[in-house]
């Protein structure tokens, strides 16, 4: 039996890491990993690093998967290559979705003040980190969020808040969490929802995400 290829993509600064606990039946799936490329310049379009990307895909027809930053980016990406079927995670399936304090900050330019210099060099910060909560949260940053490099950063934030993307490709399968501090619940139309999931659901809520996943993955037979 051919197995069903399936392509990951991490959040926006996340590295590949954050699916280490996805788990579906080997002997039906073959999952592979995209870690992010730097951006050529800060220029590049979105459209353009999707196709750079899919020159990582090395079979036909796969499942894109992608979370958050990742979701809009297997969606580009599907517009260049055939897909089975896109899932995305803890993200939007057009910019409608965007929450009005990010539509806001798209307007004035407040994300031209993001600190991605703190996520850049977060040891140098750490000392700043005072409660438990912080540090836990700084650790996090550290095993997960390694995509440093400062003009990655600043272009990713653009493309998220500057998506061009007005109505939703047709049959998305997008799974989201009802407790998403990032992309509210109230914003998000036809997901699947998952029960005390915040946007790094993908961390604490492997095992339901998994099921998901199979069952979705299924569903093309």
């Amino acid at each position: 039996m051919s197995k069903t290829h399936l392509y990951f993509v991490p959040g926006l600064a996340a590295n590949t890491k954050i699916f280490e606990h996805i788990s579906l039946p080997e002997e039906q799936f073959e999952l592979h990993f995209l870690d992010w490329l730097m951006p050529t310049s800060i220029n590049e379009t979105i459209q353009e690093y999707a196709l750079r990307l899919c020159t990582k895909i090395q079979h036909k027809s796969p499942i894109l998967v992608g979370v958050s930053f990742g979701g809009i980016m297997v969606q580009e990406m599907s517009k260049i290559i055939s897909c089975k079927k896109v899932i995305i995670i803890s993200s939007i399936k057009s910019n409608n979705e965007l929450p009005k304090r990010l539509k806001l900050a798209q307007i004035t330019k407040a994300y031209k003040l993001f600190p991605s210099k703190i996520i850049a060099n977060i040891e140098s910060y750490e000392h700043y980190f005072f409660s438990d909560y912080l540090k836990k949260r700084a650790e996090l940053y550290k095993m997960y969020l390694s995509v440093r490099n400062e003009e990655y950063l600043q272009w990713a934030i653009y493309n998220v808040l500057h998506w061009q993307q007005k109505e939703p490709l047709a049959d998305i399968v997008h799974i989201h969490g009802k407790k998403d501090e990032v992309f509210p619940i109230k914003y998000i139309k036809n997901s699947i929802e998952v029960d005390n999931g915040t946007h790094v659901m993908i961390l604490n809520k492997a095992k339901t995400i998994s099921k998901i996943l199979e069952k979705e993955c299924l569903l093309m037979d």
